[in-house]
């Protein structure tokens, strides 16, 4: 069998060069026979007339170009465009080759994703196989979700290498041989990933959950579903697509306060640590290193919060020509007090500004370049600056204005309750969707000088592991083995703050085990919130502890989590049955 491949000469002289290198390349590590010719403009292509068990590979961005010379020809015939063979040449030769196409009812074929299916379900073999995962807080999901592929891959029998984008950037990068070798590409993320480098690639994407839970039934899924990664048109200026089936609003969201959180979390502390050293009159000893920090934290790091969350909730929307349109919402926002409720608005406008100013205005293929540096940032800058500044700004503010003084306010009853509204929403479903709507609320609140939510939100979160891991202790005949040989990581996991050690206990006996985390946690919120438990940080659990000045209240804090494990513990002990009884009730 040989392959025979036309080049449209038409499509410039460089196209049509690149076109042959890298098909003889193609043809060469695939082993096929390649037949190759350039036709240039008002030349006849030479086709050979016994070619009835070859294949015509057309390469042309002309889709009926040599339509009326090729109607003779009883092979496979397959028509490919020059972006096509440049991002996945070597899918191209495999594709050309297979037994669907022209060769029975002489109808033609595009390259797609049904051949790419057919490469990886028809061949029984190994894959290659690459991923990315990652959550909004870069922490437990990202590798646990890592963990849960690399398992899954190996069980049946596919190689895979793992990038974990965590909080503090890109855990073991793939390189670009990596990407380059690989079969297919899952990306198991929380927030929006950047594809660029997958283009060509058969790209399967969801949230990190199915790799935690099954690794192996979303490697089967992936394989059976994932397609092919266009390069994102948006930084092309051609198109206003896309992935809002990849999470919606809340991925857009989760993106937003992900990219915000290191921020977040750096002022934090650089004010933290400020006042541990200088006292509460640390702002006024202008000229001092404690003031110095201090400076540094408010007027650097929170300050660039807000613009930093509005900015990457435009990227993943509309990928880079959101970014500046978005901080400068945000920017505006954070200047005319609409704070993050605002820069949501403002990152949300900015996005889809974008998109639909990539739908509806359409410039010369040769002024295209212009759109993602020049035509989206200025117009989208435009609309979402003015709608900032004299239609969302004023009442968002007010808004703003109204519930923080509301919660600087709290006492009694209403303390208890919010406490308890935050504390449960921590343990519903530790790390998910209400897990972080809840944090990244209270993470916000930060900046407008209210410390209280993020108090009830962080104990809450630890107390969790931490109730799972002593209930094994005090109840070892209602947990399994290996729960019991778990306890200490887990008790670890929840003294800093990282809900996620739950999990495993939850997804064995979620009926029991979640009543009991959510009953538990939101005592521990409400006791926090009512005693007046305040701090100063962001992420942590027990060693802020340390730090002078971060808590506020170090009595109601210590109060809230023991008295949060202690309830938790105890509500477990309850609902969970001995081992041995359970199996003889089933």
């Amino acid at each position: 069998m040989t392959l025979i491949a036309l080049i449209d000469g038409a499509g410039g002289g460089v196209h049509s060069l690149l076109a042959r290198e890298v098909l003889q390349k193609a043809a060469s590590e695939r082993g096929a026979v390649l037949s190759l010719e350039i036709v240039e403009t008002g030349t006849l292509p030479r086709i050979p007339k016994d070619a009835g068990s070859d294949t015509l590979l057309l390469v042309s961005n002309n889709h009926d170009w040599q339509s009326d010379h090729i109607k003779s020809f009883k092979g496979q015939l397959q028509r490919v465009t020059f972006e096509e063979l440049f991002k996945n040449p070597s899918a191209i030769i495999f594709g050309g080759a297979s037994e669907n196409g022209r060769a029975k009812n002489g109808t033609e074929k595009t390259a797609g994703s049904d051949d790419l299916r057919q490469d990886l379900n028809g061949a029984n073999r190994s894959l290659k196989i690459v991923a990315v995962t990652s959550c909004p807080t870069g922490i437990a999901h990202t590798f646990m979700a890592a963990e849960g592929l690399t398992e899954a891959a190996k069980a049946l029998g596919h190689e895979i290498r793992v990038e974990t984008q965590g909080s503090v950037g890109a855990g073991t990068p793939l390189t670009a041989a990596e990407i380059a070798a690989a079969d297919l590409v899952i990306i198991a993320a929380d927030r929006e990933v950047d594809r660029t480098r997958f283009a060509g690639k058969r790209v399967y994407s969801c949230p990190t959950k199915p790799a935690i839970n099954n690794g192996q039934a979303l490697i089967k899924k992936a394989i059976e579903s994932a397609e092919v990664q266009k390069q994102k048109a948006v930084q092309e200026g051609e198109s206003a697509e896309s992935s809002e089936t990849a999470g919606g609003v809340y991925k857009h969201l989760m993106t937003g306060v992900s990219y915000m959180l290191p921020f977040v979390v750096a002022g934090g502390l650089l004010i933290a640590l400020s006042f541990a050293i200088g006292g509460v009159g640390v702002t006024s000893q202008e000229g001092t290193f404690a003031n110095a920090l201090f400076v540094i934290g408010s007027k650097g790091g929170f300050a660039l919060m807000v613009p930093a969350l509005a900015g990457f909730i435009a990227y993943s929307i509309a990928d880079r020509p959101g970014i500046a349109p978005g901080m400068i919402g945000g920017l505006l926002s954070q200047n005319i007090g609409a704070g993050f409720i605002g820069g949501i608005f403002a990152g949300f406008i900015a996005g889809y500004s974008v998109r639909l100013a990539i739908k509806w205005i359409k410039l010369p293929k040769s002024l295209q370049g212009l759109m993602p540096v020049l035509v989206l940032p200025l117009i989208a800058t435009l609309i979402t600056g003015l709608l900032m500044m004299f239609a969302i700004g004023t009442p968002v503010a007010a808004l703003l204005n109204f519930l923080t003084e509301w919660l600087k306010g709290l006492q009694g009853t209403n303390a208890y309750l919010l406490g308890a509204i935050i504390g449960g929403m921590m343990a519903v479903d530790m790390g998910g969707p209400v897990n972080k709507a809840a944090y990244a609320t209270s993470v916000a609140l930060i900046s407008s000088g209210v410390y209280g939510p993020i108090a009830a939100t962080m104990i809450a979160g630890m107390t969790p592991p931490m109730a799972l891991a002593l209930a094994a202790w005090i109840f070892p005949n209602r947990f399994t083995t290996d729960e019991r040989s778990s306890k200490v990581s887990t008790f670890i996991l929840g003294l800093a703050f990282i809900s996620e050690g739950s999990i495993p206990f939850a997804a064995r006996d979620p009926f029991r085990v979640i009543p009991a985390l959510v009953v538990g946690s939101a005592v521990a919120g409400a006791v926090a919130l009512g005693l007046g438990t305040g701090l100063r940080a962001p992420h942590g659990g027990i060693f802020l502890a340390f730090i002078p000045g971060v808590v506020i209240n170090y009595i109601g804090y210590f109060a809230a989590l023991i008295i949060g494990t202690i309830v938790t513990t105890i509500v477990l002990g309850i609902l969970k049955q001995p081992l041995v009884a359970a199996e003889k009730k089933a």
